[in-house]
């Protein structure tokens, strides 16, 4: 694989390598280290790579795998830094703290929603995709999916109870 080859099959990658590791992992720092280190792999196994049929659902599923050594063995906390799906900021503070709470609600799911609800929801990856990705059934996706929507919807619903009930007080 050449130069050239490398760079227009795996290297243009690395955004979305970095935005998937950075669902795992909390900073930016080490989600940009995560994508360096296999980006460096890759490079060095880079006649390998052609022999591939999905490089993409490999390189996504090389972050995963990567990701979750990285939690195990280094104890790294866990969650989002900033969620910022489209890189828009929000314009009022109630939109900043909503994020936040979001955020907080996805940061609580477990990996495999937390994964899930982040290749389709941002990545906007299909269902089948993302079974290939995490190597799951297309029918446990959906209902991983399912669950996390339900999860976070389910929060969101208490929050905003609250915040209405502290307000019926005033």
């Amino acid at each position: 694989m050449t130069h050239e080859t490398f760079k227009s099959t795996v290297f243009c990658l690395k955004d979305e390598m970095y935005r998937f590791a950075k669902r795992f992992v909390v900073s930016s720092d080490e989600a940009e280290d995560v994508v360096q280190d296999l980006m460096l792999k890759f490079w060095q196994k880079k006649e390998e790579l052609g022999d591939f049929e999905n490089l993409k659902s490999y390189a996504m599923r090389a972050v995963k795998n990567e990701c979750l050594n990285r939690l195990k063995h280094h104890e790294v906390k866990r969650g989002f830094a900033d969620l910022q799906l489209h890189r828009t900021e929000p314009h009022t503070a109630e939109e900043n703290n909503m994020k936040e709470h979001i955020v907080g609600f996805i940061n609580a799911l477990p990996e495999k929603q937390k994964a899930v609800i982040h290749l389709k929801d941002v990545e906007e990856y299909a269902v089948a995709e993302i079974a290939d990705l995490l190597q799951m059934e297309q029918n446990a996706v959906r209902v991983n999916l399912m669950r996390a929507r339900q999860k976070v919807k389910e929060q969101i619903q208490k929050l905003m109870d609250y915040e209405n009930r502290l307000i019926g007080h005033y």
